[in-house]
Order: structure tokens, then sequence, then C-alpha cells
């Protein structure tokens, strides 16, 4: 999102953090609000086991139309009798009683029920699990697969590491299992799919939901915003991932016809997607207005350090009025594979993007900061792969500051009122919650300081707004549409660059900067408001107050459009 109103050094191609939004739209800053561990959130927001919480559920059951009956299956491997003792108190515990029990791997048919649920080893479940998987399933009759956040608990009952899951993201799926370490799966699903194998090993669970997401569309899979099951420590979840699921996805790859292999990392499984014989060519548009350090440090970096081959560089010129800029640019333009566009128009952010790629060659083209630096070799091999995939829209690097944390990794809708950079300022190689700091996901949206995305997919959603959206928010609002026309847009942490975001713009909040972004906030929330207060990439336990992951205090209600929630 861009965010400054006019040049300087160069392009205003910034984000501006949650507090400079606030400010420059004339609103107070925001203060962050941290009220305590998550135990204390756990005993304030998700502590609902008391006998008169279990009285309203069961008067609320008496009322329903039908009961889903439930078969809870067990892993096998890893299971002791301890562990197994365990998920059965928290089974005998539960306020819904349609459920019966198989530990470990069926030896024949499974027991008549409508649902599946499959527990990892020394997984157990509150109180109200199985209630609020029921109610959710008669709540939406089209649902076949559904999962929920997790978290551990230890032997004296104390719980921590919360993973707070988005909803159905099938990237991230590919790169850890959002069914672990519970899942449920309809029945006729499960059977269609052919059941547990015991070939699959240690990855039982992920190669089942492997076989049966490639049976369901991705509106028939939910996902419930609680805690609805507890891993017996938290390394059970953080494990990384071994040969067994390396080798589930990649015969997941086999029988979707895909062509890519698999690696398992320390947070997960990464996917490395084939190109083409020959690889498409790619069109890179750099606006900037003089800049002749920052660009020349960009331009040198790409042809220095990009290993992909077959790519051409724009550059657009906005204006450019300093002699060793002009001279500079007239060097590169006599230079094979670049062209500099010159473009006088008073400075439009999407109108320079669009003019420029309406000129470019390629099949694909990539949007960039000039204060951009390749530090990758691959990372433009990287995001093509991606954007070459079927479904697939905008695609997002990893942008880093110089300092080595993290600039971009996602864009997360609602945080600062308006959108934020997810894990902001976190170390380049931590995890994040739930490892999302190093996993390739699905955003709503991806910065346009480094976007990649089809040319023809650029055309059909009509480019970047240049009427409504001149200079801020254009790169969310784009990459919204090509969402709205049903593309997911995805960001990868395997194309890391350096973002010298400082570098290139100050925090301009003079009276017209206020205005404009005014403007342009009233026009995205009159656009976009609904996905505004809930961000299905993101979780209403976690806070929109900052942009690091950390817990809402309270939590939104995703049913009552942002509203508190209130546990029952």
């Amino acid at each position: 999102m861009q965010q400054s109103t006019s040049w300087r050094l160069t392009a205003p191609l910034r984000w501006a953090s949650g507090h400079f939004q606030r400010v420059a739209r004339g609103l107070p800053p925001a203060v962050p609000v941290h009220r305590g561990s998550y135990a204390d959130w756990v005993a304030r927001y998700d502590n609902p086991g008391s006998s008169a919480n279990h009285e309203s559920r069961r008067a609320e059951m008496s009322a329903w139309p039908a009961r889903p009956r439930f078969l809870v299956l067990t892993g096998a491997a890893g299971a002791n009798a301890a562990s197994l003792q365990q998920t059965t108190r928290s089974l005998e515990a539960q306020v819904y009683a349609e459920w019966t029990l198989q530990a470990g791997f069926p030896a024949g048919p499974v027991d008549a029920a409508d649902w599946i649920v499959w527990l990892e080893p020394g997984c157990t479940l509150p109180a109200h699990a199985l209630f609020t998987i029921a109610k959710e399933i008669l709540a939406h009759p089209g649902v076949r697969m559904l999962y929920a956040d997790t978290d551990a608990i230890d032997a004296a009952g104390q719980r921590s590491d919360p993973c707070f899951k988005p909803d159905w993201n099938p990237d991230l799926f590919l790169s850890r299992n959002l069914f672990a370490p519970m899942g449920v799966i309809q029945r006729s699903l499960f059977d269609a799919a052919g059941g547990l194998d015991a070939a699959a090993g240690d990855a039982q669970g992920l190669d089942l939901a492997l076989r049966c997401v490639e049976r369901v569309r991705a509106d028939q899979i939910r996902h419930i915003p609680r805690i609805l099951s507890h891993a017996g420590h938290a390394s059970t979840r953080h494990a990384a991932a071994g040969a067994a699921d390396v080798q589930a996805l990649e015969r997941h790859f086999q029988r979707t016809g895909t062509a890519a292999t698999a690696e398992a990392t320390p947070q997960g499984l990464r996917t490395h997607h084939a190109l083409p014989d020959a690889p498409p060519f790619v069109s890179l548009v750099i606006p900037t207005r003089n800049g002749a350090h920052l660009v020349r440090q960009c331009i040198e970096s790409i042809v220095l350090e990009t290993a992909y081959p077959n790519y051409e560089i724009l550059l657009v010129d906005n204006g450019s009025d300093d002699p060793e800029a002009l001279a500079y640019f007239a060097a590169l333009d006599a230079q094979p594979g670049i062209t500099v566009i010159r473009d006088d128009r008073p400075f439009n952010y999407s109108a320079l993007n669009n003019a420029a790629v309406a000129q470019a060659r390629g099949e694909i083209v990539g949007l960039l900061n000039n204060d951009i630096e390749v530090i990758s070799p691959d990372w433009l091999r990287e995001m093509v792969s991606l954007a070459l995939q079927p479904g697939v829209g905008a695609v997002g690097a990893k942008l880093l500051y110089p300092d080595m944390t993290i600039q971009h990794g996602g864009v997360v809708l609602g945080v600062g009122g308006m959108a934020g950079h997810a894990h902001k300022h976190l170390p380049s190689t931590a995890a994040g919650h739930g490892g999302r700091a190093q996993l390739v996901q699905n955003f709503s949206a991806v910065t346009a300081a480094c976007l990649v995305v089809r040319k023809s997919l650029y055309e059909e959603v009509g480019g970047l707004d240049e009427a409504q959206l001149g200079v801020a928010y254009n790169d969310v609002d784009f990459c919204l549409r090509l969402r709205e026309a049903g593309y997911r847009n995805v960001w990868t942490p395997y194309a890391e660059l350096l973002h010298h975001e400082s570098a290139s713009r100050g925090l301009d909040v003079a009276a017209e900067s206020r205005d404009r972004l005014a403007r342009e906030s009233a026009f995205m929330q009159g656009r976009w408001a609904e996905l505004i207060a809930h961000d299905p990439a993101y979780n209403p336990n976690l806070t929109l107050d900052t942009e690091d992951f950390d817990l809402a205090w309270p939590p939104r209600d995703p049913r009552s459009g942002g509203a508190p929630a209130t546990h029952p």
C-alpha cells in the first residue's frame, strides 16, 4: 500500500504502520493493548467449562432438529497408554454425548457414524469441543470438513502456545496441516477418500486430509476460530516435518497432476513448483522520480543477483529533473533488456504502473519499488512458479529491512483501521505465529513493493485503480479484486529482498496528505468494509492494534461484524 502523497527522493512506495495510518486519517494514534499472558487470556475469554455453561448447552441441544454422531479415531503412531487415557478422559467429559472412540489403526470397517474426528496421539479436547463442532455442522449443512484452533497443555493443565489459524487457506495447508491435531471429516467423504492408509505411517492425518481435500470445494471446508483441541506439549505441534509427510504431499501432487516436489523444513513443508521448459518472459516495472542511488542499487542487484533468465526491466521516470539521475537513466535506456519510459503526468502511482504494464511484453509482470534490493538469486523463479499455478492471483515476497527484520510478511486487513504487515519487525529467521513467517500461504493481499502476477489477470481486473486510489491502498484493492474474481493471493518466504523503505520516504502527514488519505480510506471502507472487518487470512482472536499476531483483548466475534466475542 503506497502511503505518501508527493515525490521526495523517490516514488512514494511505502507502507504505513497502523500508527501512521491513524495519524494521517486524523485519528488519535492507536495504543497497543497488552493485558496479560495467554493464561490470563484463557481465564477471561476461553474458560467455558462451568456447570451453568454446560446446562445452557444441554438446553440448546434439546431444540436441535438432529444430533450428528461422531466416531473418534486416534493415531496409532506415537500413542501410548497414558496419552490414550488422557484422550479418553477428555471425551468422557464432553457435554455432547453422541460419540464413540476407536483407538489405534482400525483393523476392519469403522463403526457407523455421521462424522469422523481424527485426533493425533496425545490430543485432548475441552468439554465443549464436540458440542461446538456439532453446532457448526447443523448451522452449515453443506460442510464436509472442519478444523479449529489449538494450543498445548501440560500435565498440570497449564495451557500455552496457542495456534490461531486462518479460515481455509489452501497454500498454508500444503505447508502445515491445518487439520492437526484434530480434523473433522464427513463419513461419506472419509469412505470415498479410502479411509486411513496404514502405509502413510506417521503422516496418516496429513495423508487422509490431503485425499479428502482433493474431493471437496473450498466452501465445504469450515474453520471454527475457537480452541477446540490441546496438544500434549508445545513441541508436538512444532516438530519438523518428516519423510512420511514429504511422501504424503508428493503422492498428493501425483494424484492431482501437479508438477512439484516437497521438502521438509523446520516449520513444516515446502513445495517446489516446476517451471515450464521455456520459463515465461517477465516484465519488471519500477517507477521512480530522480533517486539515482536507489535506482542503481535496485537495478544492479536485479541484474547481478537474479538467477531467472528471461526478463526485461521497465523503468518509469515520472518527471525526474536531477542531472545525475537523468544521465544514469539515459545510460540504462541504452542497455539491452532495460527500457526507460518517460511519464511526466502528475504523480499517480496506479496510472504510472497501468501505463507501463500496457507496454510490457511479458506474460508475467512484476511491480517493484525503486528501493528494493535483491538478496536471494531464486526470488523471481519462486514467485513466477507460484504465479503460474491454477487459481493463483498476485504473489508477494518476504521483504526485509536492512537490519534483517521483516518489513512485509503479507498484508493483514483491519490492522490500524485498514491494513498492516504480518510479523513486522520480527527477525527474518523467526517462526512467527503458527510458523507463518516461514511458510508459503494465502493472504488477502500483498504489497506492490514486490508483486508478481500474470499480465492477463492484471488486465482482467482492470489493473490498479487510478481514478480512486492514485497513491494509497491501490495494491490492497487490486489484490482484493483478484480475490473477488476467484483467485487466491500467495505470499512466499522463499523470495527474500531488502526494502530500504526509510530511504525513500519520510512520514508526510500534512493537511493535504491527510485529506487525500482520508478520501482513499473512505473509498476502501465503502468497497471492502466486510473484508476489512474480518480478514479470512487472519483470526478474530488476534489483535488489530499491532502487526505482531498478539492476542486480541477481547477477541472479535466473526459472526457479528467484528464485535467482541462472548464465549458460552
